[in-house]
């Protein structure tokens, strides 16, 4: 935390603090629509509660949640949830560099990881805006997204059928407005475009979660930076005497 307080908030750009709030209050809508999902299908108040601050990963609580309601086991919910967030796993090393200091440190800001964090990581060069835009990002996210399950779920079946209200479309709408500026970049856009295409034509066929990883093919097909020429410097040689006048 010390590290967070170390960068100021004056770091981030406006346009930067107005995104994070957009994208926490998209993020409320999705978890008002997952607490109220797992209460009304019959789960009790402090499991939605105990997963959003211990595991706090939205896509996996919903596809764990999704395995129970459907009559799966815990066990089956559980390796649902590892693998949607094994994507984690590239993001962290992604954000690897604004997470400084002793291991216990790490650790918890590891907890905040999330894919709205890294895309605001990814979005900034500056090593001190980078850290701010990561931990402002995720403890904003993590304190909304924990009062809106709460909110969710206290409200149960009163909110009826979540689907109808579009609260599914608000995540996958922020994660596309956060990506669009990184797809100027030609190499980044072919990435972006190939894995895309591998995770909407693998959906049918593979368990929830695999697609997100199997898009990862789209780093092969971006290619390499091309090197930089580099010019050898011309030493200057001794001058011919007869060049002299």
């Amino acid at each position: 935390m010390r590290s967070f307080f170390r960068t100021p908030l004056g770091a981030l750009e406006p346009a930067t603090l107005r995104n994070i709030a957009l994208v926490c209050l998209a993020d409320a809508l999705v978890g008002a629509s997952f607490g109220a999902i797992s209460v009304s299908g019959g789960l009790p108040l402090w499991v939605p509660m105990a997963m959003s601050v211990l595991v706090f990963a939205g896509g996996s609580q919903f596809a764990a949640v999704g395995v129970v309601l459907s009559g799966g086991g815990a066990l089956a919910a559980v390796a649902t949830g590892l693998v949607l967030n094994a994507r984690m796993l590239p993001f962290g090393f992604t954000v690897a560099d604004v997470l400084q200091g002793p291991w216990w440190k790490r650790l918890s800001g590891a907890h905040l990881l999330t894919d709205e964090s890294a895309a605001f990581v990814l979005q900034e060069k500056d090593p001190h805006r980078r850290r701010a835009a990561y931990w402002t990002c995720g403890l904003a996210l993590f304190v909304v997204w924990n009062l809106a399950v709460l909110l969710g779920a206290g409200a149960g079946g009163l909110i009826g059928d979540t689907d109808a209200l579009g609260l599914d479309a608000a995540f996958p709408a922020v994660l596309l407005a956060l990506v669009l500026p990184s797809l100027t970049d030609r190499r980044t856009r072919t990435a972006a475009l190939a894995g895309a295409a591998v995770a909407v034509a693998a959906t049918p066929y593979v368990p929830a979660g695999l697609p997100v990883l199997l898009a990862l093919v789209g780093l092969l097909l971006a290619g390499r930076p091309a090197p930089a020429l580099s010019v050898p410097a011309v030493q200057p040689g001794p001058m011919p005497k007869d060049a002299v006048r």
